[in-house]
């Protein structure tokens, strides 16, 4: 059910909000922590069911504070919450570690009514520990497992809220991304999945990675649900100084099924395709369907800096991940296990047999190599990345085409987990806009067998609006998404 159908079954009378949480917390017992085993939640609110009953009781009395109020909600387990669940990036080293207050983006979400019913696993410190990681493992709760295909990957790092989502174990969640980490896991997992422009959406109470890329965002089963909570989710807030310019928009009211009608699109198509053959195949179709509805397709519509961002965006996310992890770290207070990324190291090394016994962690030892933010070489990176990404990447090929948006496919079909040599990417096209901090949504595109593929949507800064409105379009237009089967693996 979509959030639109779970609220009028509670406006008539025929829903409770803790009849919901209820079957959504027997259906993760069933399927989450037996059955299929996805290991997609790593904690449960244990006052997920009070918070429903004064939701309940609030609209009994008439007072319905707008369309998430009673809707359960699960979020990434490295974003604050202010109650009795644990925030640990999935780590061992923060295991107990309570947040004193709910990240800002939880208030917000809290104040909509909406009831954070658990935490969801993740790839470990968000994916930036080790180059030769495997998406979806945390020490703290093992490997999250792609809902559609058992033995594939969840993709990261939003991999838990992906998985669950999909599984439907909850209405909507919230992940995190730095880059790829919502729209990869989405695509995988037949999701929509938004990743707004950086300042739309607080990070303060979120693990960081970079100041310079990161955002939580939206992971849902359809636009219109990711569109209600990403409305639910903007706010300025005075600690996070990226949101003081953010301008939002009217993301409900942009769900209109004729938007792409003389729109101009354009195709990235010389750095993101040709990595996958069969994903090729669907995002050609996608883009026949798209030119049915009435986009004008301009094809190629390629990012010229494309291939020359990897580089810098290392650079400045190690040194940037020091930064605002040691202050994380620090804001614990006294009490915490790890003070510093320093601490965090030692204790990987003191329990490297339940913390690395699959990859190591060589990125958090460079990062902890870099010097601080005022660093020339920082500097020039960080400046480097956000000309190619901006002004010499996506802005450029907008302008020259005079587009609406640009069109990639998310990624590859999921491949197979394997905890031996770590990910398998073919290929994926989130980092343009999360370099340049610009949004993206992905929206599904079809099946490759039984496996998701996804297409992206992305486009100037603050379009989410736009950008929600093509993609509603699109899956009006389409309906790929289709729930998962928990096949066990692919026999042909």
């Amino acid at each position: 059910m979509t959030v639109a159908q779970l609220q009028e079954a509670m406006t008539r009378g025929r829903l409770t909000s803790r009849q919901l949480v209820e079957q959504y917390l027997r259906r993760i017992e069933q399927i989450d922590r037996s059955g299929p085993t996805l290991r997609s939640v790593i904690e449960i609110n244990p006052d997920a069911l009070a918070l429903a009953e004064a939701m309940d009781a609030e609209r009994k009395a008439g007072k319905v504070r707008g369309p998430l109020h009673g809707i359960p909600i699960l979020i990434k387990d490295n974003i604050d919450t202010g109650d009795k669940m644990m925030t640990t990036a999935g780590s061992l080293a923060l295991e107990g570690s309570i947040a004193t207050k709910d990240a800002f983006v939880v208030s917000r979400l809290r104040a909509s009514g909406a009831v954070v019913m658990g935490k969801t696993n993740l790839s470990e410190w968000a994916n930036f520990r080790s180059t030769k990681s495997t998406s979806g493992w945390s020490g703290r709760g093992g490997q999250v497992r792609n809902p559609y295909v058992l033995d594939r990957n969840p993709c990261g790092s939003s991999s838990g809220t992906g998985a669950a989502i999909a599984a439907n174990l909850a209405a909507v969640g919230v992940g995190t991304e730095t880059d790829g980490s919502i729209v990869c896991p989405s695509g995988v997992n037949a999701l929509v999945g938004i990743k707004p422009t950086v300042g739309l959406v607080s990070r303060s109470g979120i693990i960081p990675i970079s100041a310079s890329q990161d955002t939580a965002g939206p992971m849902a089963r359809t636009v219109a649900d990711a569109a209600v909570l990403l409305a639910a989710m903007v706010g300025v807030d005075k600690q996070d100084p990226a949101t003081l310019g953010a301008r939002g928009g009217a993301y409900v009211k942009a769900l209109n099924a004729n938007a792409l009608k003389n729109a101009r699109i354009g195709v990235a198509r010389k750095r993101f395709f040709g990595y996958s053959p069969k994903t090729d195949v669907l995002i050609d179709e996608a883009i026949a369907v798209m030119r049915k509805n009435g986009a004008v397709i301009v094809d190629p519509a390629d990012i010229p800096t494309a291939a020359q961002m990897d580089d810098c965006e290392f650079e400045v996310l190690l040194y940037e991940f020091k930064d605002g992890l040691n202050a994380y770290l620090t804001s614990l207070g006294p009490g915490a296990r790890v003070k510093s990324l320093a601490d965090l190291i030692a204790f990987n090394t003191r329990e490297a047999d339940r913390e690395m016994p699959f990859f190591g962690q060589e990125i958090l030892e460079a990062a902890q190599k870099k010097g601080p933010l005022s660093a020339p070489a920082y500097r020039k990176a960080h400046t480097t990345c956000r000309v190619r990404a901006r002004s010499a990447g996506i802005d450029t090929v907008m302008a020259k085409y005079r587009l609406d948006a640009i069109v990639a496919p998310t990624g590859s079909p999921a491949w197979p987990t394997d905890l031996v040599n770590g990910d398998h990417f073919l290929g994926a096209s989130a980092s343009p806009a999360a370099i340049a901090g610009y949004p993206s949504i992905t929206v599904p595109a079809g099946f490759v067998q039984e496996l998701p593929v996804g297409i992206s949507f992305f486009g100037a800064a603050w379009t989410e609006a736009k950008l929600i409105g093509f993609a509603y379009a699109f899956e009006q237009g389409t309906k790929h998404r289709r729930p998962p089967k928990f096949v066990e693996t692919l026999t042909h």
